[in-house]
């Protein structure tokens, strides 16, 4: 299969909209919990409207109590149809809309309820699988979706999306909102550096556009990037390849630190880190240090040329350019002979084994992820809110090709043709905070503590497994 890192970039067809860039307060519940915190887009949604409950609220018999959804906040925020489709769902059946008690995907309450046999909600719409799932299945929170949906909605599914959802070959995440690893650029300052043509399809090339850029004065940073291990290390790494999980003493997957791609992929960061900000290895500023990081500012301060991320970081920081169609996006570059794959996921939602209507659960999701109102608005921005978030379905990609609407844009294309390549984090209860426990060992390397990125890797991998041992 051929590379997507050889597509041409694409350009935004947008024009200037208020820029939203904080979300409110979600807390830390825990470290491995809390970085996600968005499908990764919860940085931009901090001014977005309160969302509205849809319909009444019912106090009627638990046996006959109307469906009960509850979000996690962000996903309101982003995402400002959600209101009038519930209104119009609830004109079919009563629904009882709420927002999450969660902080930072904190899933104490859900389990507490589990364990008791019993739940306030029916369905929560804001699980990543990568995140969370395991432990909700390892509590037995959740069921599989499966008993209650057709076949042909799962066939609907793109393949690698299905795959990230699925465990032990039931669909536990009815994924929604789509995020995935990509490369964005300023191209009013790559024209200043002499940089034409087509983008750095390699990391060499990606490495020598950006000396260029300082070295031509054009700004004053080169390159940039997110210091999380999810958002650099791992997609940087599967570029490379994606053969670098390891089966744990528990039959789990995790990553690989000490594989040789890893290694290139570390020695590829310090490098970044040479042409970057000084203070890129800072955490960020909210919730716990993973949001609104040194990266983000310095795009949206037009400091730096290129930028990796997930897509819709510097969809939103170009938002706060004069000039936002001077964005132009590509997909990640590559090792030389690497299979340029990238790392993605999705946020969807868990069906709750002992919540109630469960068919009408399937009937609400099915309406609210195949509206084509929530993909214009991720698609084409609005004025509180950018996502640029994509979905799940076959179908929608299929009609949009055969007949474009007006709001559709160039990025799209390109990111569903990186589904082909890309590859999601492999499902563990250490999925995530695998990657908050490597760090700091890791970073032994970038920051010139040590001189062997094998030693830095070695002490990563060993305290993930140390870990990992204790909580079987």
């Amino acid at each position: 299969m051929a590379s997507s890192s050889q597509d041409q970039p694409v350009s935004r067809k947008l024009t200037r909209r208020q820029f939203v860039v904080r979300v409110g307060q979600v807390g830390l519940a825990a470290a491995a919990v809390s970085a996600l915190a968005s499908s990764e887009a919860l940085a931009a949604a901090a001014q977005a409207p309160a969302p509205v409950a849809a319909g009444p609220s019912y106090t009627i018999k638990a046996q006959q109590r109307p469906l009960t959804p509850t979000f996690y906040s962000w996903i309101t925020n982003l995402h400002p149809d959600i209101p009038t489709i519930n209104q119009e769902f609830s004109q079919t059946y009563p629904l009882n809309f709420q927002i999450a008690p969660v902080q930072g995907f904190g899933i104490d309450r859900f389990v507490a309820e589990a364990k008791d046999k019993t739940s306030t909600w029916d369905v929560y719409v804001g699980m990543t699988p990568f995140v969370e799932m395991t432990a909700l299945i390892k509590a037995d929170v959740i069921e599989p979706w499966d008993p209650y949906v057709d076949t042909s909605f799962l066939d609907d599914l793109i393949p690698s999306i299905r795959n990230e959802c699925t465990v032990d070959g039931k669909l536990y995440s009815w994924p929604f909102l789509l995020d995935i690893i990509g490369m964005g650029w300023n191209s009013d300052i790559t024209d200043k550096a002499g940089i034409t043509g087509n983008p750095p399809t390699d990391w060499d090339t990606y490495l020598q556009f950006g000396k260029q850029v300082i070295d031509s004065g054009a700004a004053p940073y080169g390159v940039t990037f997110d210091a999380h291990g999810w958002r650099s290390l791992a997609p940087f790494t599967h570029s490379l390849s994606t053969d670098v999980y390891y089966t744990d003493d528990f039959g789990g997957k995790l990553f690989d630190f000490t594989s040789d791609p890893a290694i290139q992929a570390l020695q590829l960061m310090k490098k970044m880190k040479d042409l970057s900000g000084p203070n890129v290895l800072n955490p960020g500023t909210i919730d716990g240090g993973v949001n609104d990081t040194p990266d983000e500012n310095m795009f949206a301060a037009q400091e730096v040329a290129y930028y990796c991320k997930y897509f819709n970081a510097p969809l939103r920081m170009a938002n706060t350019w004069p000039d936002p169609t001077k964005l132009k996006l590509a997909a990640l570059p590559k090792f030389q002979g690497g299979v340029g794959s990238t790392v993605f996921w999705t946020t969807g939602s868990c069906l709750f084994k002992y919540g109630q209507n469960k068919e009408q659960a399937v009937q609400y999701l099915k309406k609210l992820t195949y509206d084509e109102r929530i993909w214009k608005a991720s698609i084409q921005g609005t004025p509180t809110a950018h996502p640029g978030q994509l979905p799940p379905y076959k179908s929608l990609y299929a009609k949009w090709d055969a007949n474009p609407p007006d709001w559709m844009q160039d990025f799209v294309p390109l990111i569903r043709k990186q589904l082909d390549v890309a590859m999601a984090i492999p499902n563990h209860k250490y999925g995530l905070q695998q990657f908050f426990i490597g760090q700091p060992y890791w970073e032994k390397y970038l920051k010139g503590e040590y001189s062997d990125p094998k030693q830095a890797a070695q002490e990563a991998k060993d305290a993930v497994a140390a870990e990992n041992r204790k909580n079987p």
